[in-house]
């Protein structure tokens, strides 16, 4: 009876561990279970690892991981994915954008709990907007998202980021939980923030977050000139001005449960004013362009599972943006802009499973986007664009198999005017299939050794800045065209005793071609007069390569260490004719650097004293495509480090880091002319109520 009763309890443990779910960011633990509350059962130990899922598995990071981070917002976190390229242009209310293997950042989705943010304007998030705050895990896909139960518009993206924020989650009969956060530090920093997660009943709840942030962003800087043939001009350090941050963030959400499904519904607004350093260039040291923001948007979405073979969801959403852009300085051209964007999307997926292993997703997606501008002789375009994506998941034994096929339709209307100020309307369609198939084969049970492998072709729409920009845009432009080609593996270790509690490692070699590229050529004869043209080609051959390991050296002690490395040849194949000394043919594009990587060590003591180190590094570049010693940019790393300490007192759970990033108080550029900050501190009190 004792034995029996021994086997049932382990096949039951078991079977809970292998189903379990959570985020994949570091090496899963090992699953023990010690019984011996049962005076008739002796100890059981019984070990288990979560299956792999995904057919192309995503880089994650959880909010537990963020916290170590020494990260402000999103584009800061995002650095320690492998394959990413971040163009920050400094200062800490600088803009910042991400680049995936290369591809350009308008090849990148990103997507907040489950919606696409938009900006029809030129086709660029930025994610220095979004804060760490209210964030519970960051993922980054390769080609798209390992589920075929999503929208339309999910397929329409090269890579994507999955923004998710927090979820209400109460304990102890709790109704409310309250989090106050102050962080302070170098640049006179000043950034508080509220959340509050309150329980309507038992299948409702909602959660506020508010959020300030004001900073000067004034750091010191080293400025070294060199005239052309090598010799030192001056070498000097200066102030970095006119690089200040106001901004507000509130959000808000409800989440609801009904049977067999979920529904939630959100509101985001973002209220900023900074100032835009500008470029350190002829011995201009401060700039005075200033820029204000206003972002809006509400969405919801609903899913359900209808029957056993079909599942639904629906999701809708309504953005406004207004962007108001200044430049002052008359002895270039005096501007003073303002744009307003209006985003309507609305769509519906719909899962069937044909049999047990075998499932079919229908997507349909409409959005409609509308541009105002106070620019003189602006076409105040229109866009209506509707998709329609069929995709198909199946499974046998260790083979697994997705393939999608993506229809585009877009319609674009604008307005154009004459010499004589005659207006006359204009409309433009365009029609597209694009496929995509993915694979991943487990030849081993008992390994888990995984071999994957996907091919996406995919084009991006031309932006309305690149269309119907005064005097620079084109409204001839054609959609810009990726290939990509992907083959890699991912293989975990997880031994049952010793102190080495988990490794895992994976690696993708892929090739991207990058057809009738969308770049800014000079207009005529002169060089102050530009068009936007389809005459770009690149193609990108890299190595992604990540690797993670846990340690349990003592029973409350856990050391953890991720390691991300990428190698990537970007070659500009537009000009075959612009070949040798100083031309760009074959040269490795603006800000690619060939090597790259991130290290970050987490250390913690029964999660009351936690120590954090992490490492960057980017490897010498060009800053344009004509690889010669006078583009060269030199390599840039940082170390950053962190401590934590939590605490309680009464009821309230008390947080307390200290926080210095850049140690060793490196100088250096990620965009030529735009200097980054020195060493800098930062202090975090955070309260759980």
């Amino acid at each position: 009876m004792k034995r029996f009763l021994a086997i049932l309890l382990s096949l039951t443990v078991l079977c809970q561990a292998v189903t379990a779910t959570g985020s994949n960011d570091s090496v899963p633990e090992r699953r023990v279970n010690s019984v011996d509350s049962m005076q008739y059962l002796e100890n059981v130990i019984v070990y288990g690892r979560k299956p792999y899922a995904e057919v192309i598995p995503a880089q994650v990071l959880s909010a537990k991981t963020l916290e170590g981070l020494n990260s402000h917002s999103v584009a800061d976190a995002i650095r320690y994915f492998s394959g990413v390229q971040l163009k920050d242009y400094g200062g800490v209310g600088g803009i910042k954008t991400v680049d995936i293997r290369s591809m350009g950042t308008n090849h990148m989705g990103v997507f907040y709990d489950g919606i696409q943010l938009g900006n029809a304007q030129n086709g660029q998030i930025d994610l220095g907007k979004f804060s760490l705050d209210n964030i519970e895990e960051i993922s980054l896909y390769n080609g798209q998202k390992s589920d075929i139960f999503q929208p339309a518009r999910d397929y329409g993206s090269a890579g994507t980021i999955y923004l998710r924020t927090r979820k209400p989650k109460f304990n102890d009969g709790k109704r409310d939980n309250i989090n106050f956060t102050m962080r302070t530090g170098s640049f006179d920093l000043v950034n508080p923030s509220l959340r509050w997660e309150h329980k309507l009943n038992r299948s409702v709840s909602f959660t506020l977050n508010a959020e300030y942030t004001y900073a000067s962003g004034q750091y010191h800087f080293r400025y070294r000139k060199k005239f052309s043939d090598g010799t030192l001009a001056w070498d000097t350090t200066a102030l970095r001005r006119n690089g200040d941050v106001h901004a507000w963030r509130a959000e808000g959400a409800v989440f609801g449960a009904i049977p067999d499904g979920k529904w939630n519904a959100k509101f985001y607004y973002y209220d900023s004013e900074r100032g835009i350093p500008g470029a350190i260039v002829n011995n201009v040291w401060k700039n005075s362009q200033r820029q204000w923001d206003r972002n809006f948007f509400t969405q919801g979405g609903w899913q359900k599972k209808v029957s056993e073979r079909y599942e639904a969801m629906v999701n809708a959403k309504y953005a406004r943006d207004y962007m108001h852009y200044v430049n002052p300085d008359t002895t270039l051209m005096l501007i003073d802009n303002k744009f307003w964007q209006d985003e309507i999307y609305v769509s519906s997926a719909n899962k069937f499973t044909i049999v047990r292993d075998w499932d079919v997703n229908l997507s349909l997606d409409y959005k409609w986007n509308y541009l105002n501008s106070t620019l003189v002789n602006f076409s105040y375009p229109t866009r209506h664009t509707g998709l329609a994506a069929l995709a198909t998941a199946y499974t046998l034994g260790g083979f697994k198999a997705q393939a999608s096929l993506l229809y585009t339709m877009v319609n674009d209307l604008h307005e154009s005017r004459n010499a004589g100020q005659t207006i006359a309307h204009h409309s433009q369609w365009m029609h597209k299939f694009t496929p995509a198939a993915f694979f991943s084969y487990a030849p081993w049970v008992q390994h888990d050794l995984n071999f994957r492998a996907f091919y996406k072709r995919i084009f991006r729409m031309p932006t309305f800045n690149d269309l119907y920009y005064t005097d620079i845009g084109n409204a001839s432009l054609k959609p810009e065209y990726v290939d990509q080609y992907n083959l890699g593996f991912q293989y975990q270790l997880m031994p049952e005793e010793g102190i080495f509690a988990g490794f895992k490692i994976s690696a993708d070699a892929y090739y991207n071609h990058v057809t009738d590229k969308i770049i800014a050529v000079p207009k005529g004869t002169g060089q102050y007069r530009w068009m936007m043209m389809n005459i770009g080609k690149v193609k990108i051959r890299g190595v992604d390569v990540t690797a993670r390991t846990s340690l349990r050296p003592l029973r409350d002690v856990r050391l953890d260490l991720n390691l991300n490395y990428t190698y990537q040849r970007a070659q500009d194949y537009s000009k075959p004719d612009d070949y040798g000394d100083g031309g760009t043919y074959k040269g490795q594009i603006a800000y690619i650097p060939w090597h790259s990587g991130s290290a970050v060590f987490h250390a913690s003591w029964r999660d009351v004293v936690e120590l954090n180190y992490s490492f960057i590094y980017v490897g010498e570049r060009y800053h344009t495509s004509s690889n010669i010693p006078a583009n060269h940019e030199q390599p840039w790393y940082t170390h950053d480090i962190s401590a934590h300490y939590t605490f309680g007192v009464g009821k309230t759970r008390i947080k307390v880091t200290g926080e210095v990033n850049n140690l060793f108080n490196q100088y250096y550029d990620v965009i030529q002319n735009y200097p980054m900050p020195g060493r800098n501190f930062k202090i975090i009190l955070k309260f759980d109520i």
